[in-house]
Parts: C-alpha cells; structure tokens; sequence
C-alpha cells in the first residue's frame, strides 16, 4: 500500500515554562528527536511509550496542532510540516483527532447532532444533521441519542460521540490518543471493536496512541515504541511481542498484569 504519512527526521522543541526567566522567553527542551517512520494507507499504528515519551507531542505534529522545528512531514505526497493555518485548511477534514477526554472536547451546551453536525458545516457538507445521525448509528448509538447532552452521556457514549464526530467527515487519517484510558474494561472492548470496524469499512488509516501494550495488541498491525523522544522500536505487533528487540520494549511488556483467560477482549481479533 501507498504511505499515507512520511515522516522524516522529525524534530520538535517546545517552550520549558518550568524554567521561563522573569524577562524574555523561555529555554526550550528537545521533546522529538529526529524521527523518520511511514504510515502506509489503511495501517493502524500503535504508538506507544511511558509518561514524557513524546507520543502525544509526536501525533498533535502528524495533525499539525504542533509545528515540527525541523525535519519533514509528508501527508499524502504533501508537504505540510511549516504549513500555515490558510494552507492547512483545506487538509483538515482529511486528518482528524479524538481526544483522551470527550468531556473537555464537547460543548456541554449543545445536543449531541449539533456536536457533530458543527465541523460538517464549516467544510461545506450538505444535510450535516443527517450526516451526523449516520455518524452516531455507525458508532452503534440510536439516532434519539442526537437529542441528548454530553452530561447525559456515560463515559464510553461520550467517547463513541468523539469518534462519530471524527468519522462524519469521512477522513483518510483519525488520531486517537489515549482514548480508551479512562474507561472500564466492557467500555473499552466496545470502542476498540467499534474502530476495527471503522478501519475495515471506512479504510480509514488510524495512528492510536496509549501507554498500554495491551491495547495496543488488541488493536494495531504495528506499533512505534517511544522513549525519551526517540523511536527505539518499530514492528509489527505480533513480531514485537513475540521477540521484542529493544530492552526498552521488553520493559512494557513485562509491566503488562497477566490477562484474565476469562477477559475475551484482550485477545486479538
């Protein structure tokens, strides 16, 4: 398959404001250290490592919330590593995010169709009420949940909305960080088995992100291990944990508990 992303000697520093001087700016730390990795179309890319890692400053530069210092980033044949807003503009419906915490990313003063429908209609769709109750009956949520608040909503619904909300655009590329963090076990087997799905219908390319390896196996073809900035390991998932190479690597792997052989869900579909 054609790469999607390019990624190519990726740098990224960001302003230290635990050290910011009374005056003037503020020292920056080096968060990405010169990565170079693809993402074929269709792929879902794990993209994992502990607390300061860099795997979220790494996805918000793949969907330029972040500008990378140096380096190059690639979407589809596209160079859009110093784009400005004017010149990404027309790309963003292309490449969408889900957040970790659908509370924070929903406006609790809007029902749930105008939550979704509102991006449909900055990028000039027709029907973006329609098209948003399709997105909620793809995430397996009646359309009656269109007349609903966020705070009516349980945690796992709230986060289906974020990706009905993702997937309403009909993007190439959905970022997913840290989604299922915060969710129960049943909770967080629906929202997995609900991206597969979209992946296999959608042929979405998905780059999901969590410090969990176990989640990663559920989900990801291959997976990008971070640490301290770089990328120490990069496989695909069944051969990553099967003979890890990175000692790094084997350290997640041996924080993961032992499954429950009752939890059905951790088992790779």
């Amino acid at each position: 398959m054609p790469d999607l992303y390019d990624v190519q000697d990726l740098h990224l520093s960001l302003p230290d404001m635990t050290r910011k001087p009374l005056f003037g700016a503020a020292p920056r730390i080096e968060i990405l250290k010169g990565l170079s990795f693809t993402i074929p179309k269709g792929q879902v890319l794990g993209i994992v490592g502990g607390s300061g890692s860099g795997k979220s400053t790494l996805g918000r530069a793949l969907v330029r919330l972040l500008e990378p210092t140096s380096g190059r980033v690639l979407f589809d044949g596209q160079d859009i590593t110093h784009r400005d807003e004017g010149g990404l503009r027309p790309l963003r419906r292309r490449f969408q995010m889900i957040f970790q915490d659908p509370m924070s990313s929903l406006n609790p003063r809007q029902t749930v169709a105008r939550i979704i429908a509102a991006p449909l209609g900055l990028h000039g769709f027709a029907d973006p009420r329609d098209r948003a109750l399709e997105a909620l009956e793809r995430v397996g949520l009646p359309r009656s949940f269109g007349s609903r608040f966020p705070h009516q909503l349980s945690g796992g619904q709230r986060q289906r909305i974020g990706i009905a909300r993702a997937i309403a655009l009909n993007p190439d590329f959905i970022l997913a960080d840290e989604i299922v963090s915060g969710l129960d076990v049943s909770s967080q087997a629906q929202v997995l088995s609900i991206l597969r799905e979209l992946v296999r219908d959608m042929g979405l390319t998905l780059a999901f992100i969590s410090h969990d390896l176990s989640v990663i196996r559920r989900l990801c073809d291959r997976v990008l291990v971070l640490h301290q900035g770089v990328i120490v390991e990069d496989a695909g998932c069944e051969a990553l944990f099967a003979d890890p190479q990175a000692a790094y690597t084997r350290d997640l792997l041996d924080a993961i508990p032992d499954p429950d052989p009752e939890n059905a869900w951790f088992e790779r579909a």
